[in-house]
């Protein structure tokens, strides 16, 4: 369909543009890998007489398709592995043993049950902040789940020089050399589909020389950075003690905080922080199951959009969140900050919806691109059924995919124009070999690392 001529009509069109329409009933006209016409009521003649395919969005809600800003992919096979930890106990216990002894085929497998997951969770682009590199064949392998499953995928090549697991640890001149490798390679294939930026892992194990290094090239190609930040109090407190400074100042002395750099969790942050963050334009992305799954805290994000600071969210890996559903990282971003705040208008539900989309676009550096149902963007595209008890009745298309969701109700997902999944049925891929074949892969490691699943 990828070529095809299509009108989705007959649903409730949220279109996350910014005069915030809201079409019941609407259509969506693509042709190729654009959308070419958005509006109010019936499509008119001219269009329904161009479109080769017609998809019947009744009782369904029709919106951009969302972007999960922060992942780790290989973690399919680590869900509910180890819960109930804090985070440095987490990665010591269930990340580290698995992640030390992953090949690129088994990361290959975990991708695409991860990047399938993202797909029934209605998200069409994804940041895989990828840090396992043992194996260098895992990056490219992770590049090929994306081309095959025709998601949209950012991967932030992560790196730690210092004070990390010494099997996840890299030399700088290894850093630069795999980084330029895949740059090359991979940014900017399938028509912009595929992208590479830097992921330094976490304060504590990057180096300021070789986070000025790796600058310098992002600065060269025009990339970004992507790091944790400020997830808990523990990490704020070693960054103190080493080298004086909070996260954010740390940052902003390297001459890297800027609208290229995203902000992974940025919990625990002061006033000062927030304001040289808004000043600055950086991304911050909010991963609200994480952080309450890992007792971490609630991130301030009303007080974030207060200020103009770009926002998007993220479900983070499955093994701190177990799902990668973007559906209910709606719901858990609303809930956080209402309890955050104990305010229960804290967030509405375009609050949420906007960092979803266009907040997502912002962070994947897309944002001229996807983001919004707007005439000249690229033709990514979700269906939500809401036609099932969990939703039913629809008093606001908005409030119902942000509170009013249960099961599989991702429908329909386009990618570029094309399909890939229809109908609840994955299009892309055969998912059940998919499953069958990650279930071998995660046995295999499984037995290699001596880990009892």
């Amino acid at each position: 369909m990828g070529n095809a001529t299509v009108l989705i009509e007959n649903g409730w069109v949220v279109t996350v543009d910014d005069h915030w329409n809201v079409y019941n009933p609407g259509y969506v006209f693509l042709r190729g890998n654009l959308i070419e016409a958005v509006g109010e009521g019936n499509a008119p003649e001219a269009l329904r007489s161009l479109a080769q395919v017609k998809l019947n969005a009744a009782n369904k809600a029709v919106m951009p398709g969302m972007v999960n800003a922060h992942t780790h992919l290989f973690q399919t096979f680590l869900r509910g592995l180890v819960v109930d930890q804090p985070l440095l106990e987490w990665l010591k216990k269930a990340i580290w043993p698995a992640a030390s002894h992953m090949s690129g085929e088994e990361g290959y497998w975990a991708a695409m049950i991860g990047l399938i997951e993202n797909i029934r969770g209605g998200a069409t682009a994804v940041i895989d902040h990828q840090y396992i590199h043992h194996d260098p064949s895992i990056d490219d392998q992770v590049f090929r789940a994306a081309d095959q499953t025709g998601v949209r995928l950012l991967l932030a090549r992560g790196w730690a020089d210092t004070n990390y697991h010494d099997a996840l640890k890299e030399t700088p001149e290894r850093i630069l050399a795999e980084s330029a490798r895949l740059y090359e390679t991979y940014h900017g294939a399938a028509s912009g589909r595929l992208r590479f930026e830097f992921g330094p892992l976490i304060p504590w194990g990057c180096t300021d020389g070789t986070m000025r290094a790796t600058d310098r090239l992002a600065h060269d190609w025009n990339t970004g950075h992507h790091i944790h930040v400020a997830e808990t109090q523990v990490e704020v407190e070693m960054n103190l003690r080493e080298r004086g400074m909070r996260h954010i100042p740390w940052l902003e002395g390297l001459e890297m905080l800027t609208p290229r750099t995203q902000l992974v969790h940025s919990v625990w942050l002061e006033d000062s922080e927030l304001d040289l963050i808004a000043r600055r334009g950086a991304v911050v992305v909010h991963c609200p199951i994480s952080n309450m799954c890992m007792g971490s805290g609630a991130a301030r994000i009303r007080d974030m959009l207060r200020l103009g600071i770009n926002v998007a969210l993220a479900s983070d890996g499955p093994g701190s969140n177990n799902g990668q559903n973007m559906l209910e990282v709606l719901k858990a971003t609303a809930m956080l900050a209402k309890t955050a705040t104990l305010d229960a208008m804290a967030l509405l539900p375009r609050d949420v919806l906007w960092m979803a989309c266009r907040g997502g676009a912002k962070a994947f550096g897309q944002p001229d691109w996807i983001g919004s149902l707007e005439a000249g963007k690229r033709a990514d595209v979700v269906i939500v059924d809401l036609d099932q008890p969990a939703a039913t009745p629809v008093h606001s298309a908005e409030a119902a995919l942000v509170y009013h969701h249960g099961g599989q109700m991702v429908d329909t997902v386009i990618v570029d124009g094309n399909v890939l999944m229809q109908d609840k049925k994955i299009l892309a891929v055969d998912e059940k070999e998919v499953l069958r074949e990650a279930r071998h892969a995660c046995k295999r490691l499984f037995e290699r690392a001596g880990i009892e699943g």
